[in-house]
C-alpha cells in the first residue's frame, strides 16, 4: 500500500477502466483527477462516484496537476491523446493501459512495430517520462464494484524499478496485488495475454477472467 496519498490523474477516466481505477484509488485516499477530452463528461463521472477524493477536468489539466499519469484509452486513441499531453509529462510517471487491440479481431494478439503499446508511448513522450505498464488484464466490470474483490493479479513493466515499485502500491491500494516483470519491452505479454482472455471470457462464458502467479507461499 502507499505511504502517503498521490496526486493520479486518469485518462479515459470516464471509460470502465479508467472509471473504475479512479473509484477504487479515491477510496483509498489517493487525490484523483479523472480526465478527459470533454471536461464536462469527466465532471459527471467524478459526480458518479461522489467521493471528495475525485475531481473531473480536462485531459490536460488533470495532468498537470497530477505527479503519475494512467492512461486508459482505447489503443486507436493513444497516440493523439500523448501528444496532446506529453509537455505536461516530463519528470512523472506514466502508467499505459493500453491494449492493441485491432476491431473486429480482438481475440488475435496484435502487438504494434514498436513491440507493445507501452514501448510506443515511451517513443512518444520521450526519455524524461519513466514509463510503466500495468492493469492490462483486468476486467473493468468489476473494477467498477467497489464490493467486488479482485480476484487477479497485476503484472507491472518498466525499465526504472522505482517508478515500477509506485505502481506496484497502486495496485494494492486498488484492490490487487501487483508483481514486478521487468523491462517494459516484457508489456508486449501482458499485452498480449488481454487477447488470449477475451477468448477465454467467450469460450467459456465466464464474465472476467483474469491470472494469478502461482507457486507463492501464500497460495494455499
Amino acid at each position: 500500500m502507499s505511504d502517503t496519498p498521490l496526486k493520479v490523474a486518469v485518462l479515459g477516466g470516464t471509460g470502465n477502466q479508467g472509471y473504475g481505477l479512479a473509484l477504487r484509488w479515491g477510496l483509498a485516499g489517493h487525490q484523483v483527477f479523472i480526465g478527459s477530452r470533454d471536461a464536462a463528461r469527466a465532471a459527471s463521472a467524478a459526480a458518479e462516484i461522489a467521493n471528495p477524493n475525485v475531481t473531473g477536468m480536462s485531459n490536460g489539466d488533470a495532468s498537470a496537476g497530477a505527479d503519475i499519469v494512467v492512461l486508459t484509452v482505447p489503443f486507436s486513441a493513444q497516440s493523439p491523446t500523448l501528444e496532446s499531453i506529453k509537455h505536461l509529462l516530463s519528470g512523472k510517471i506514466l502508467v499505459d493501459v493500453t491494449v492493441p487491440l485491432v476491431p473486429p479481431k480482438v481475440m488475435r494478439v496484435q502487438l504494434p512495430e514498436e513491440g507493445s503499446a507501452a514501448q510506443r508511448a515511451q517513443n512518444i513522450v520521450g526519455d524524461g517520462v519513466r514509463v510503466v505498464s500495468a492493469f492490462q488484464n483486468i476486467s473493468a466490470e468489476h473494477l467498477r464494484d467497489p464490493e467486488h474483490i479482485m480476484d487477479c493479479d497485476v503484472l507491472v513493466a518498466g525499465d526504472d524499478k522505482d517508478a515500477r515499485e509506485t505502481v506496484v502500491q497502486l495496485a494494492g491500494d486498488a484492490g490487487m496485488k501487483g508483481w514486478h516483470v521487468g523491462a517494459l519491452a516484457n508489456s508486449a505479454a501482458a499485452e498480449a495475454l488481454t487477447s488470449l482472455l477475451i477468448f477465454i471470457n467467450k469460450r467459456y462464458k465466464i464474465p472476467g477472467s483474469g491470472i494469478r502467479i502461482t507457486g507463492t507461499p501464500g497460495d494455499e
